[in-house]
């Protein structure tokens, strides 16, 4: 019974360990894409999405489908750095729905000289190739 109770034991601090980890991951990524906005560079900002016809990005819109069409409606609403501003998320909250995806809560915040602009998303992230990846996106 020994035994069995160390081993359940391990394997709890083994999933607790892979979840903190995993999260990690998936925080370094809205860093980076929190500091490539600052910067005004929506390319690099998009690093952190799948580069696929499947991604789902849903606006005020609507749903918008795939990377490339996602990319051009940034470029095209965000034209430049006026209008970008300084980005910050907050309230972000990290939920496993299995192995290879999160669940992804948060509201971010754009101080802008055009006027200030914020609201809430929420990310689902899949791990593809070993990389975690936005393959859904809806912000508002």
């Amino acid at each position: 019974m020994k035994k069995y109770l160390t081993l359940l034991a391990f394997l709890f601090c083994q999933m607790g360990f892979s979840q903190n980890k995993e999260t990690s991951f998936i925080q370094a990524i809205l860093d980076h894409q929190q500091s490539a906005w600052n910067k005004g560079n929506i390319d690099d900002f998009m690093v952190g999405y799948w580069e696929n016809d499947s991604l789902l990005f849903m606006g005020q819109n609507g749903p918008t489908y795939g990377y490339n069409a996602t990319l051009k409606n940034y470029k095209k609403n965000y034209p430049d750095k006026a209008h970008m501003g300084q980005l910050s998320f907050s309230e972000i909250s990290m939920k496993p729905l299995n192995t290879d995806h999160y669940f992804v809560i948060g509201k971010f915040f754009l101080k802008r000289t055009v006027g200030d602009a914020s609201g809430h998303f929420t990310l689902v992230f899949k791990k593809i190739n070993g990389k975690w990846k936005i393959i859904s996106d809806h912000s508002s």
